[in-house]
Order: C-alpha cells, then structure tokens, then sequence
C-alpha cells in the first residue's frame, strides 16, 4: 500500500474551517481559567490545543484519501473495538467508569478514537449503498457496527457516549435517505432498548439521574444537584453576563465539573445571553462550512465522511447544551473544543485535517460512486 503523499501545509489551510476550531478552543481555556486565584487546567488545556493544532496541520498536509480503502477501515474499526474491550479487561474503574488509559499524567479515552472509526465505516459502507439504503439489510448491517461500539461502551458505564454514537449512527442513516417505514421501526426498537435498559441495564445512580430530570426538586442534594446549580449558572448570567472570571458557581465551586462537563452553564454564566448567541453563531458558521464542503465532495465517501463529521460535533453540541439546560439527564458529555480534555479535542481538530485534506485533494474532479467505493474492495 503507498504512503499518502505530502504538500507543504502553506497550500490549503482551510481557514473557515481552523479559525472558528480555535476561537471555540480559546474561549473554554478562557472559561476555565481561575485567573490565579486557584487551581486551573487552561495551561494544561493549552498544551492540548498546540499538540491538536499540529496534528490538524500533520492530516491536512497528507493526501487522507487512503482512508477510502477496505483494509484501512476495516483496521481502524478493530483497532477501536480492541481497545474498548481491553478497557473492560485491563482498567480499574474510576468514579465507577472504565473510560481512560491513564499513563501518568496522561489520559486517552478510546471512544473518542471509536468515533472517528465509526464515521470512517460509516462513510465506506453508505457510500455506495445509500442508493439501496431501502433495503433492510443495510440498515441491519450498518446498525451491527454501531450497536458494537455502542455495547462495549455502555458497559463501561458511560451513557452520554453511547448516546453520540447512537445519535451519528441515525444521523448518517437519515441523510443516506431511510424510508419512514424502516424510521419508525427503529424508533420501535429504541423503545424497546430504552426500556430493557430501564429494568436491567442501567445503574442506580443512572436511573436517578433521570428521575431527578423529570421531578427537579426531588433531590436536589442529591442525583439533581448537578442540573439545578448548572441551571442557576446560566439564569444568573441574564442577558450581558456577569463578566469574564466573576462567575461565582462556576469559579466558587457549586458548580461541578465546570471545566468540562457543565462548561456551557459556566460559559452561559460569565458571558450572558448575548454571549450564547454569538457562541452557537461560531458553531453555526463551522456546521454550515461543512455542508459546503460536503455538496462539493468529489467522492460520495468524502461527502459522508464530513456529514458524519457534523452530525458528530453536532450530536455534542446539543447534547451537552441541553443537559446544562436542564432539558436532559445528566450524562456528562463534553462541547466540541470548548471541554477540558486532550483526546477528544486532539479528536475534533484531526476530524477536520481529514475533511481539509479530502476536500482539497477532491477539488476539480467530479463525485463519482466507482467500484472502489463498495466496502468489499
């Protein structure tokens, strides 16, 4: 197999793409800094941004249209089911959840990789069988390689990630144009998980959390302590915020978590209304750069490799806004770029090399559906 072929990275920066990445970044290092008066991760955060920045440029800079090829998926796909299980057979737990390799100082969280895996076969398998997406075996097929990485996850216990993968597998599914038919019997058969996992698959403090949800105020020194301080962060920030570094939930501590998994509250908090207007207006403009790219995809695989790049940022974004706005259990779920954490941001920023080396490799030529688009070649 040829090595991908490299272009001095001065040639095709994608800066619609990079500068609202990093102005998303700057903004949660700026959210979880405690200007000295306490312990922060920014720096430590910071140094996660410069390594994704240089893996961005390394992926962008590399003709990534290997990613095409069979045994490359196929590769990276058991790469990612292997090191979730060896998560199950090897880590201790930590808060009750296998999640992270630790290696000192250093964490990585395989499901961050298992994403990226998944839209890789996602993108192989549909793009040429979205033409047959009508029939049931695909569907069944598709849903097989997901439910996989999604089984090995549940059990770890981490919800909010089974939930993304879920969210990317039917979003993916969508937009290769499933009939309404086969639309409502998925819906009938996440019923159904959803409630075998009620009686049998969920744990104590899961199904809490989400009794918490439907009644707030059952026990809010409690499973709802998270939701209700994250929903008086936001309401507190009204409409111009109380300014950067004066926010007292976040920055006093009754907010938990608040570099990560309630980032957004925090955020809501010191920047107000407006500033959450302008936050979702910066995603807004990075989602819609990437439907451009994928209209002018020169592969259906390109296309449905960055509309899977979407609907996982995307997936993210809304899941983890909600649950800091109390319109969904807790889940703890991190905000695309904005979280504290190195694999998933090192994740995002390599999302978006492979998107701009595609992008750019594809410009001129017309999308085709050739042979070499079938998953079996």
């Amino acid at each position: 197999m040829a090595l991908p072929s490299f272009t001095p990275p001065r040639l095709f920066f994608d800066w619609t793409l990079l500068v609202p990445a990093l102005m998303l970044s700057l903004v949660g290092i700026l959210t979880m800094s405690t200007f000295g008066q306490g312990d922060s991760l920014a720096s430590r955060q910071l140094l996660w941004l410069a390594i994704a920045f240089c893996v961005y440029l390394v992926l962008s800079a590399f003709d990534m249209r290997f990613l095409r090829r069979t045994p490359v998926v196929m590769a990276l796909y058991v790469l990612a089911f292997l090191l979730l299980a060896a998560l199950l057979l090897f880590v201790e737990p930590v808060m009750g959840a296998r999640a992270w390799f630790s290696f000192g100082p250093i964490s990585f969280q395989p499901a961050d990789l298992a994403k990226l895996a998944l839209i890789v076969l996602l993108a192989k398998y549909l793009s040429r069988r979205h033409v047959e997406i009508g029939d049931l075996r695909h569907i069944i097929i598709s849903g097989a390689y997901a439910f996989t990485l999604m089984l090995l996850i549940l059990v770890e216990p981490d919800m909010g990630n089974a939930i993304i993968f879920g969210a990317l597998w039917l979003g993916m599914m969508l937009i290769s144009g499933i009939s309404k038919k086969h639309l409502a019997a998925l819906g009938l058969i996440g019923l159904v998980i959803a409630s075998a996992l009620w009686f049998g698959g969920l744990k104590p403090y899961q199904r809490a959390r989400i009794i918490s949800f439907v009644n707030p105020a059952s026990d809010i020194h409690g499973s709802g302590y998270n939701a209700y301080q994250a929903k008086i962060a936001v309401g507190s920030g009204e409409l111009f915020g109380k300014g950067i570094g004066h926010g007292t939930q976040s920055k006093l501590r009754f907010l938990p978590e608040y570099q990560t998994d309630f980032i957004f509250a925090a955020y809501a908090e010191e920047w107000g209304f407006i500033g959450v207007i302008l936050l979702l207006s910066v995603y807004g403009l990075l989602f819609v750069r990437l439907i451009q790219i994928a209209q002018a995809a020169a592969t259906n695989f390109d296309a449905f490799f960055t509309l899977g790049v979407l609907m996982l940022l995307t997936a993210h974004v809304v899941l983890h806004a909600s649950i800091n706005l109390g319109l969904l259990p807790v889940t703890g779920t991190t905000i695309p770029f904005m979280s504290s954490g190195g694999s998933h941001l090192v994740l995002e920023f390599a999302a978006l090399g492979i998107v701009t080396s595609l992008a750019r490799h594809g410009r001129g030529a017309v999308r085709t559906a050739s042979a070499n688009e079938y998953l079996g070649s």
